[in-house]
């Protein structure tokens, strides 16, 4: 049946704005970090945004699908991304929030709105605001008033807060991580945006805080705890009157007082929403040791590798989780690098090393010649020094094809593989991303599958498209931001009493770390 109210179709804003902030990340986000991401589209607007996210696998493409499907009119506003690092700087905040609410102003001159979809991540930090999503929706809800609806989806590493859910009548985040289930997010807060606006109705909300943190390596909903988790809320969803409940993990690098894991639960009443949301609280909690989670030293960890790599079929993972260019890292740290190296781990790749200067000094010096490279090291001030052999070279574009990222543009700019010893080759890019899609390495003519180790700088996401070919996975602790334990971080404005780490008595007081 097509959406309609009265005699027109249903018109529809939708729109995006995604980033991921940690606050101690050496490197701030701009605007130039929004208009080219890696691994991403460029900043969408409302002539182009249609068209170019249909067929990528984030959140929007499902909005999309679901009101084409529905009959519904898209009034399209303004996307964005850019890859987790700092803070966003407040020429960018104000930027692209100025882009959405214009845009939102000028299709509400075009003719009656009913609703609004909006693709938020809920993490981000602007300079500004530290509930950066929290300011976006105060933004949005004044200008089309108390009564319009708008619907978003999350990643499941926001820090929602208080603001975020009561500013907007849904809140649907993703339920995996690896994240493969982003359209379908989009796809799911849509359609409760529909049934809101068909009904006239509104779901009854609650919203829940829980008291301790859990690091990333233990936020993955592919192993227990996190797999149990999801399935309780799975279970708990089905209840009679549950229009929503929604499970955010927190993004354990932001330093505000609205950091950490959520609930929000809505229903067709307040007291349904309650039990759901309490229910599930106290199923977390009970589980709350065993999301603690630790990362092997790097040394270690290639000597591991190798050794299993001697007698294994398939590849090893190394997984260079501090340097996370999904978490904030700025995937440019030669810490695992260098060991590989000093080890002679035969057969490895690492993917990747984000240095711009390196990969046009390789493009420039052509595929089989030999180069000297002060390699990284540009946010820690550590740079490799190496020496290798170009082996191939590109211009950093192709199209994701793995489980998260399918159908995803990438844009790494100039783009080189350098061996820089006996068995030892790493990709060298212009613009970072996050190692979780096996096209990053064949559009450069590294099968994954044939090699002895893939060190992979990514914390979880490599798991969707990297684990099925996988030996066994090694999560390594190589220097960047990205720590595995968060706790040990300089946070100044967490809120009192949170456990820093799961399981640990020790909780914070006064916004600082209670010993």
């Amino acid at each position: 049946m097509a959406a309609t109210t009265g005699s027109r179709p249903l018109r529809i804003a939708i729109g995006g704005f995604q980033h991921e902030s940690h606050s101690f990340a050496p490197m701030p986000t701009g605007w130039a970090q929004f208009a080219r991401p890696g691994g991403f589209p460029p900043i969408q607007h409302a002539a182009t945004l249609v068209d170019t996210m249909r067929t990528t696998s984030v959140p929007i493409a499902g909005a999309i699908a679901t009101l084409e499907a529905a009959g519904a009119t898209i009034a399209p506003l303004a996307w964005c991304f850019a890859n987790p690092a700092g803070p966003v700087t407040p020429d960018a905040f104000e930027r692209v929030t100025a882009l959405l609410v214009a845009a939102l102003s000028d299709a509400l001159d075009e003719g009656p709105m009913d609703g609004v979809f909006l693709e938020l991540h809920g993490a981000m930090v602007a300079v500004d605001f530290p509930d950066a999503e929290g300011e976006v929706l105060r933004r949005v809800r004044a200008v089309v008033g108390p009564n319009m609806p708008i619907a978003c989806s999350l990643d499941p590493h926001a820090n929602k807060t208080a603001a975020m859910v009561a500013l907007s009548n849904v809140l649907v985040p993703y339920r995996t991580y690896p994240h493969i289930d982003q359209k379908q997010a989009g796809a799911q807060a849509t359609r409760i945006l529909l049934d809101m606006i068909r009904t006239g109705t509104r779901p009854a909300k609650v919203f829940r805080e829980l008291d301790f943190w859990t690091p990333l390596p233990g936020q993955c909903t592919m192993v227990s705890p996190m797999a149990d988790v999801m399935a309780e809320r799975a279970r708990l969803a089905e209840a009679p009157g549950i229009v929503e409940l929604g499970f955010c993990f927190g993004f354990p690098y932001a330093n505000f007082p609205g950091c950490g894991m959520a609930i929000a639960a809505y229903a067709d009443t307040e007291a349904q929403a309650v039990e759901a949301a309490d229910a599930l609280a106290r199923f977390i909690t009970a589980h709350e040791a065993e999301f603690a989670r630790g990362a092997i030293p790097a040394a270690e960890a290639v000597a591991q590798a190798i050794r299993s790599a001697a007698t294994a079929t398939r590849p090893i993972i190394l997984a260079d989780t501090q340097d996370n260019p999904g978490g904030g890292g700025h995937g440019d740290t030669t810490g695992l690098l260098a060991e590989l190296i000093a080890q002679n781990a035969e057969g490895a790749v690492l993917a990747l090393i984000n240095d711009a200067e390196s990969a046009a000094a390789c493009n420039a010096a052509g595929t089989g010649a030999n180069i000297s490279l002060n390699l990284g090291g540009k946010s820690d001030g550590a740079p490799l020094s190496v020496t290798g052999t170009i082996e191939a070279l590109t211009n950093g574009c192709f199209v994701c094809t793995g489980p998260m990222g399918a159908g995803n543009p990438a844009d790494l700019g100039p783009t080189a593989l350098l061996k820089v010893a006996p068995g030892v080759r790493v990709i060298i890019v212009t613009r970072k991303m996050q190692a979780l899609d096996q096209a990053l390495l064949c559009h450069i003519g590294v099968e994954p599958s044939a090699q002895k180790i893939l060190a992979l700088k990514s914390s979880v996401h490599f798991r969707a498209d990297f684990q099925p070919i996988a030996d066994s996975v090694i999560i390594a602790a190589a220097p960047g931001p990205v720590v595995a334990d968060p706790s040990t971080l300089p946070f100044t404005n967490v809120r009192d009493n949170l456990r820093l780490r799961p399981g640990d008595n020790r909780t914070t007081r006064g916004g600082r770390r209670g010993e």
